[in-house]
């Protein structure tokens, strides 16, 4: 029987924190990264015995791997602080352990929260490494959607995880900004210039993408929204990073000559 470590990274979680504890309550350690919340957070956190640390916050892939360096067992298990593992995940990552690992990492399918409701299970859902045996991986240096590298075999778990973090459009909006303008630093770095082109072309093939052949339209309105705001997420990572490039070639050239530094 493997023992399992659970890491998550917070800050100010309290409407989550408590329902994603709550799911992983039987692990054999819970370790929590916290950069020094304000609100509810720390209590909820040591109500579920987590053994709790605080940095700063370095970006999302350094902290997780720093919180990963705290979990003592082999195996561990990522969760975001808004997310939550369903009765059947919990029941199957269980099992699974008790039996031995036949790989070195597994992705899980996760339901999302769609603004008011969850989507359909029969939604094509997106999978995602999160239990991994990190003596074959860490996590990934990614400014934004960090996560674990692993080095072997990668299987796939059945039963999904939950995520609760677009609560409204608003929320939706706000996350669809800051995840765009922290992809341009990564893709400055790998020398990216992509063709402007990218802006006509690629948000309606990933809107096409997302409303049938993932098939959001099985969640009403709710889906065509979320579609939408892909294709705009999508939009606005190309557009911020052409806007970087041609500030590069133009700087403040559109201030008045005596205002200029």
């Amino acid at each position: 029987m493997e023992k399992i470590s659970v890491f998550v990274t917070t800050y100010n979680n309290e409407r989550t924190l408590a329902a994603c504890l709550e799911s992983v309550k039987w692990a054999d350690e819970i370790v929590l990264l916290d950069s020094f919340s304000t609100d509810g957070t720390l209590a909820i956190a040591e109500r579920y015995g987590c053994r709790i640390f605080q940095h700063r916050f370095m970006g999302y892939g350094p902290q997780k791997q720093m919180a990963l360096d705290h979990t003592r067992h082999h195996w561990a298990l990522l969760l975001d602080a808004d997310e939550a593992l369903s009765p059947e995940s919990q029941a199957e990552i269980k099992a699974l352990m008790n039996a031995g690992p036949t790989a070195d990492g597994y992705e899980m399918p996760r339901q999302e929260q769609l603004f008011w409701r969850m989507n359909d299970p029969r939604v094509r859902m997106n999978h995602f490494l999160r239990l991994f045996d990190k003596t074959k991986g860490k996590m990934s240096d990614m400014p934004i959607h960090a996560a674990p590298k692993v080095n072997g075999v990668i299987k796939r778990l059945a039963a999904p995880f939950y995520h609760f973090g677009e609560t409204s459009i608003h929320v939706k909006v706000d996350k669809i900004n800051h995840y765009s303008t922290g992809l341009v630093e990564d893709k400055v770095a790998r020398n990216q210039r992509p063709s402007p082109w990218i802006m006509v072309f690629y948000p309606p093939f990933a809107f096409l993408r997302s409303y049938l052949f993932k098939r959001n339209f099985l969640n009403g309105w709710a889906g065509f929204i979320t579609s939408v705001a892909g294709a705009f997420y999508v939009f606005l990572k190309y557009a911020k990073l052409y806007e970087h490039h041609q500030k590069e070639k133009y700087g403040d050239t559109l201030l008045p000559q005596e205002t200029r530094r």
